[in-house]
């Protein structure tokens, strides 16, 4: 098994192990409701302190039930996993596409000397890689 291999099921493990846990050793059996978000346990605490707590601001927006508000709150952390893989893969990208040239660079200077390799294929490889190259130098 690789190291990657390794790593990602250790985190697959940790992952599981977090939703798990909770569940396995009844935490939140006591409340009413045992899951709730940080807005709900915090508007709690708050009006056990200061039962006559005014909030200074209001939503702009109050969904008309619960389930829209999950439905709005499962749409805005799509588009914000969509936004992160988007930018991770163009990263992964044009990384392998800089290995890819720098590889046929070398392929080119390996093959014979420099003059002779790059004397022009006709394949359009060296103009790629040499873009490649011109762009690192700005």
């Amino acid at each position: 098994m690789s190291r990657n291999a390794k790593i990602n099921t250790l985190l697959l493990v940790l992952v599981a192990a977090l939703a798990v846990i909770p569940l396995v050793f009844g935490l939140g059996d006591h409340k009413e409701e045992p899951f709730t978000g940080a807005d709900a346990e915090a508007e709690t605490a708050i009006t056990e302190i200061d039962p006559d707590y005014e909030p200074w601001f209001s939503p702009l927006y109050e969904p008309p039930s619960g389930e829209i508000e999950s439905a709005l709150f499962a749409l805005q952390a799509a588009i914000g996993a969509g936004v992160l893989a988007y930018y991770f893969g163009l990263r992964r990208g044009r990384r392998q596409g800089e290995a890819r040239a720098s590889a046929r660079l070398r392929a080119g200077a390996d093959a014979g000397d420099g003059a002779d390799a790059d004397a022009g294929d006709g394949d359009g490889a060296d103009a790629g890689a040499g873009a490649v190259s011109e762009r690192r130098r700005v």
